[in-house]
């Protein structure tokens, strides 16, 4: 069930979430997308993994500028990366429909999606016939509600802790920052405190100000070294006691 803050916002834009929307919309990509995909379904088929991280490529960074981090916190606790650089919603969904998790039951999903439905706007999306690409901060929740619906079905056991999308941009005003905490304020309100927990670990990355330093995301996006074990330090203790 939809929490009232997700309704409310949406009655206010006159977006009916049962309306078709690129950000709900499974899809595939191509190329060497594939074969991460399907990696994914072989490792879900053996049905080891009791932590995986689901998302885009501040997921999928955990194998580079995290793997130091990774090795030390996750790996111990038999995780798996099922992280794909430039994923948006709508590959997830189509991931999860065709292969991903099935078999596999682990005791938490670390789940971090849509900075990349933000930064594609007015992008064509080869994906989708290159229309141009639009998802408002309620499009994209309601592709993150897809993807909870599809891992709730698949492992109702399973717990999910929904992180809100790291801010981007170097200050509050920029527009795609805007974006995802509006965005965040909807996601918030799609965790049951049971199954599914949210967790904003947004000033763990951001000066007193409200500013991104470069020290932490070089482009203002993906985390260095030292943003994976901000972002590993931060989440470590719920992580642990969300998989007892």
């Amino acid at each position: 069930m939809i929490k009232p803050t997700l309704l409310a916002l949406v009655a206010l834009t006159g977006l009916s979430l049962a309306q078709s929307n690129l950000a709900t919309t499974p899809v595939p990509r191509t190329g060497g997308w594939v074969k991460r995909h399907e990696s994914f379904n072989e490792t879900s088929k053996k049905g080891e993994a009791q932590l995986v991280f689901l998302g885009d490529s501040i997921t999928q960074g955990w194998e580079g500028a995290g793997k130091e981090v990774w090795a030390k916190k996750w790996a111990p606790l038999k995780a798996a990366n099922f992280g794909i650089g430039g994923d948006r919603t709508e590959h997830v969904i189509w991931r999860l429909q065709n292969g991903n998790f099935d078999g596999l039951k682990p005791k938490l999903i670390v789940l971090m999606i849509g900075t990349n439905n933000t930064g594609h706007q007015g992008r064509p999306a080869a994906e989708h016939n290159n229309a141009v690409y639009t998802s408002s901060p309620e499009q994209t929740a309601a592709g993150v509600k897809m993807i909870l619906d599809i891992l709730a079905k698949k492992m109702p056991e399973t717990k999910v802790l929904m992180l809100a999308i790291f801010p981007r941009g170097a200050t509050p005003e920029d527009a795609m920052r805007k974006q995802n905490v509006a965005t965040n304020q909807l996601l918030a309100g799609l965790a049951d405190g049971k199954k599914v927990l949210f967790k904003d670990i947004s000033t763990t990355f951001l000066s007193p100000d409200g500013t991104l330093s470069k020290e932490i995301m070089p482009d203002l996006l993906h985390l260095n070294a030292k943003g994976y074990q901000m972002w590993a330090d931060a989440i470590e203790p719920t992580v642990k006691e969300l998989m007892k």
